[in-house]
């Protein structure tokens, strides 16, 4: 055995080492997703300190796993944010569920690559299930099918790259470069996410012809501002490509009029992308049914499982209208993969840009089954009467103001006074709150005014919790005002 080396010859930890570990890792999981609530959300550390705690030169020679082991609790985790803390409400709601864990521990184990159906039959097939589920739950009808990604950026960008196909053509043979194309651009509105213009460069296209549509005061897309900037834009040359709407905005999730978008896409032959990363989960909920108003007039949807259905961090699903669209960009097999490419009803890798692909499929299968629709509905249900409660509480305190309408588990407020109105105070109050370690919230900006957001949805967070925040909040006003 290598000096110093915790396993065998080949670097590899022992069979009885191993599985005496797993079983203390097991138990620390448990006892870490039970006793969440007593740690502090936020570390203390500055930036750079863990840097300066770790080995600054990579190890030579194996070190024993238990060293490593105890490293991880007393340097990583306390260097940690804890966005499964329930007072965690930044952002968007990232529980860690029991069923969740276990699949990712599985994955681990399993360690397999479901690039086609030959490498990984049951990754690939169970993919196609719950992709199949996913759609009847959002409504799409059957001509929409759909591939797991990470995020919603990549999801996004893939799209648009089906888009820039099908609108300039042979692309994928002969680039953009040197040849006679027109300007395209893409619209969507003020309040979508960054995710759009990274695709724009990414795709050649830039970051320039991303056209920010002014929003409503209820911050969605205005369709007739968006209408009299397609018709400047065709009239200067360029050449409109797609809008993509939003379903659930970062900062204040509010609902693009989708409908009225779907309609200028068809007169100019543009793509609608849906950006429903967010607000998606909501088309579960049977009085929510307006929240998919048009979805199947759009081209491609995007909805992050792993936002409000439950799913761990990294779980993105794109669907797109006759997905045959993707798979012709994105197509290619090299000799070395024909033989493992051949006789599949689906490989998924012909539908993005990665080869490699986790098993993200399983995670998603084993939460839905132990939740069923009716549960996830029932927690997100919780999440938005928390919102409108918190809500509540504001608009009966004439200190605050409701800066954007409550449509799900997010709420956006500011200070009535003009003294702690400023976006220095804002930042102030966040900064300390946060420093706290008992909450995290963020701020944003709407309409040029400064915005403190709570985001909910953690399964763990009740109203409760809720409560401390808020008493937090009060405290510090209060103080600040004095």
């Amino acid at each position: 055995m290598t000096p110093g080396a915790s396993g065998t010859e080949l670097g590899d930890i022992s069979p009885d080492s191993f599985r005496r570990l797993l079983h203390e890792v097991a138990d620390w999981i448990a006892d870490y997703r039970e006793n969440i609530n007593d740690r502090p959300i936020s570390p203390t550390a500055q930036p750079g300190a863990i840097i300066q705690a770790l080995p600054r030169f990579a190890p030579e020679i194996g070190e024993p796993v238990e060293e490593i082991w105890r490293d991880v609790q007393e340097l990583i985790v306390p260097g940690m944010v804890h966005w499964g803390h329930p007072q965690f409400m930044g952002y968007f709601g990232s529980t860690s569920t029991g069923p969740g864990v276990l699949a990712e521990m599985i994955c681990a184990a399993l360690n397999v690559n479901a690039m086609t159906w030959r490498t990984s039959p049951a990754a690939t097939e169970l993919e196609t299930v719950v992709l199949e589920w996913l759609r009847e739950w959002l409504g799409l009808p059957p001509s929409f099918a759909g591939v797991v990604y990470d995020t919603a950026s990549i999801s996004t960008m893939h799209a648009l790259a089906a888009a820039r196909e099908e609108a300039a053509g042979t692309v994928r043979k002969a680039g953009l470069a040197g040849r006679q194309l027109p300007l395209f651009r893409i619209y969507t509105s003020d309040q979508a996410h960054s995710s759009v213009e990274k695709a724009a460069i990414a795709l050649g296209l830039g970051e320039e012809n991303v056209r920010r549509v002014a929003s409503d005061a209820q911050f969605r897309l205005a369709t007739e501002a968006l209408r009299l900037m397609i018709r400047h834009d065709v009239e200067k040359g360029f050449r409109p490509l797609a809008v993509v709407a939003t379903v659930g905005t970062t900062s204040t999730a509010s609902v693009d009029p989708v409908l009225e978008i779907a309609a200028l896409c068809r007169s100019h032959d543009m793509w609608l992308h849906i950006d429903a990363a967010y607000g998606g989960g909501l088309a579960l909920l049977p009085e929510a049914s307006w929240v998919k108003d048009g979805w199947n007039e759009a081209d491609s949807l995007v909805i992050n499982p792993h936002k409000m259905l439950f799913v761990p961090f990294d779980f993105s699903a794109l669907f797109v209208k006759d997905i045959a669209r993707l798979r012709d960009v994105f197509s290619l097999v090299p000799e070395y993969l024909r033989g493992d490419s051949v006789g599949a009803d689906i490989n998924y890798m012909d539908y993005g840009v990665q080869l490699g692909r986790r098993f993200r499929a399983l995670k998603a299968w084993m939460v839905w089954r132990a939740f069923g629709r009716e549960g996830m509905a029932a927690r997100i249900r919780e999440h938005m009467r928390l919102a409108r409660l918190f809500a509540s509480w504001l608009e009966t305190d004439s200190r605050f103001e409701l800066l954007a309408p409550v449509t799900m588990g997010v709420v956006c407020f500011g200070i009535k006074n003009d003294l702690l109105s400023s976006e220095e105070t804002t930042r102030s109050l966040v900064e300390q709150l946060n420093s706290t370690g008992k909450t995290y919230l963020t701020r944003t900006k709407l309409h040029g005014r400064d915005a403190i957001r709570l985001g909910l949805g953690n399964i763990l967070t009740n109203e409760g919790h809720l409560r401390t925040v808020w008493q937090m909040i009060l405290g510090y006003v209060s103080r600040a005002a004095n």
